[in-house]
């Protein structure tokens, strides 16, 4: 008699064990020539005729349907992977317009993706995918109720400026009057506190630096420095300073790649009270220990003044 233990198949195979349940009745082998009894026989799953061990393969008993079973799991395989898992494949007639109210690009489909701004809940085209690129702060984002806006970005901007030039006043009259010799001492000690702590760009000459406390303005500029204390070049203009102070603290500056007056950073100088131009050098109007501040969109120094 066959045996009816056979070792657990490694990948599919064309027949079935029968059920453990068969034992008390098991069946005789079909193959004309060898009617074995099997407690355990196999199904075959191309002609579903039942056999021995010796005789479970297509190839063993001469299978008048072999290669049935093999058909039916390729064409099974062939379902399942031409079966949609994520829904239909874009294309034009289902896409959708770019949000940007002069662009007629078509997103989402399998050439053109779209990309969601989180601001103002749109989709657009990879050309206006950055905010500035599709005025993002002048809409009122999707779901938003109109008449509900935070303040804009030169009212901001003004309200800094005012806190700024309070400030300043504040330490102008902390000054004024001639200092004693103990108010000299301690802002010698403040002075060389400043400059073991500051960094800066070691080509620069030591009797050229000039060493400065920099901020930057919270409620207009992100930083992910809020201050610190660095030196500088006393020849720079106070343009390259602020392009210098703005790498220090990790403040992003697109003061050179035009655009409005509202993304531009600006430099306060505290001790003076008075935003500073660009084209002024800053050995003509900052001193040793000063403090300068960082600002975004308060305007150009004739308008703010």
């Amino acid at each position: 008699m066959a045996s009816s233990t056979p070792p657990p198949p490694s990948e599919p195979q064309s027949f079935t064990a029968m059920d453990k349940e068969m034992l008390d009745i098991g069946g005789t082998c079909q193959y004309l020539t060898c009617d074995s009894y099997d407690f355990l026989p196999f199904r075959c799953e191309s002609c579903h005729g039942r056999f021995c061990q010796d005789h479970r393969t297509e190839a063993g008993h001469k299978c008048a349907h072999a290669g049935d079973w093999a058909a039916k799991r390729l064409q099974q395989q062939a379902n399942r992977t031409s079966s949609p898992s994520s829904g239909p494949k874009p294309t034009v007639l289902t896409a959708t317009q770019c949000s940007h109210s002069q662009c007629k690009t078509l997103i989402d489909t399998l050439i053109s993706v779209g990309v969601a701004c989180s601001t103002c809940n749109r989709k657009y085209c990879l050309k206006h995918r950055i905010p500035e690129d599709h005025d993002c702060k002048n809409i009122i984002p999707i779901g938003a109720r109109q008449g509900v806006r935070g303040p804009s970005q030169a009212d901001k901007a003004r309200s800094a400026l005012g806190r700024l030039k309070l400030w300043g006043k504040e330490k102008q009259a902390a000054v004024l009057p001639k200092p004693k010799p103990s108010t000299a001492a301690s802002r010698a000690v403040a002075l060389n506190q400043l400059k073991r702590t500051a960094k800066g760009d070691e080509k620069v000459p030591l009797e050229k630096r000039i060493y400065l406390h920099v901020e930057a303005e919270a409620n207009t500029t992100t930083s992910k420095l809020p201050k610190g204390a660095f030196w500088y070049n006393k020849a720079w203009s106070v343009g390259r300073l602020l392009d210098d102070a703005a790498r220090g603290l990790q403040v992003q500056n697109v003061n050179n790649r035009g655009g409005g007056e509202e993304e531009r950073l600006r430099v306060f100088h505290v001790e003076g009270g008075r935003l500073l131009d660009f084209g002024e050098k800053a050995e003509d109007v900052l001193a040793q220990g000063n403090t300068i501040v960082l600002l975004r969109g308060v305007g150009p120094v004739s308008a703010a003044a």
